[in-house]
């Protein structure tokens, strides 16, 4: 994606079709593995995937940059709050890489390492919600092809992005409170996708051959160990800086 570009692309995969304490630990019924790796096996079934979000609650990242907390406002963005929430209980973003970083852009995340995950999130979509915060540096929002497009992949704006994604309703759900210092460092060297002009990595190819096809192609790559859910009584609302809601 250029700045300005309409639509944040999305990867063109083929579909082939609880408690909070529960949810934090990896179940018994896992998936496919790559370095010894597992994933949650209810993930390939996505309307098993639901449930409301918190009005307000927190991710921490741990990333091989380093730490970084993400703090959600459902009210921001309903939809995209709740579908967030759901994918990090269910460790989703665990063992995914930051494979699009534009410097003084974007962070973009969100194809899962392994491909039969990808396979059915491609097209669970979720509807569009207004945008009632700005595209400014910090602000995380979801990657989109057009309306009512969102699905898993998501992203952290490094500026004021406001002026251009704003208008394409592109509606942020949550700010980086703690680590934007490791976000900004997440590698970059590859620049953007071959789509937009940049020689890093094919969201196609990410999203069909997953953490194989980035760890032989792209080494440099950070990536993210573990998403989990703060537990509710550590999380504190902290408003959002002055002058950003619209």
């Amino acid at each position: 994606m250029k700045r300005g570009t309409v639509w944040i692309r999305l990867a063109s995969v083929v579909i082939l079709a609880c408690s909070f304490a529960a949810a934090q630990t990896h179940p018994a019924a896992q998936g496919t593995t790559h370095e010894g790796a597992t994933y949650d096996r209810t993930l390939l079934t996505p309307s098993l995937v639901t449930g409301r979000a918190p009005d307000v609650y927190e991710v921490k990242f741990v990333t091989t940059k380093g730490p970084f907390v993400i703090q959600v406002t459902r009210a921001w963005a309903p939809n995209g709050a709740d579908r967030f929430y759901n994918l990090v209980r269910h460790h989703y973003y665990d063992g995914a890489s930051f494979f699009r970083v534009v410097q003084g852009f974007i962070v973009q995340f969100g194809l899962s390492a392994y491909p039969d995950v990808n396979r059915v999130w491609g097209n669970a979509n979720i509807p569009d919600d207004r945008v009632r915060q700005s595209n400014v540096a910090g602000y995380i929002t979801y990657a989109m092809a057009g309306p009512n497009t969102r699905t898993t992949q998501v992203f952290i704006n490094l500026s004021d992005n406001s002026g251009s994604l704003d208008r394409q309703g592109f509606a942020p759900f949550g700010l980086v409170t703690e680590g934007m210092d490791v976000v900004n460092q997440l590698y970059g060297g590859y620049g953007d996708a071959p789509d937009f002009g940049g020689h890093g990595p094919s969201q196609d190819a990410v999203a069909n051959k997953g953490h194989e096809y980035l760890e032989k192609n792209f080494p440099k790559l950070d990536s993210i160990k573990t998403a989990v859910i703060v537990p509710p009584a550590a999380a504190a609302p902290k408003p959002a800086p002055a002058g950003n809601a619209l």
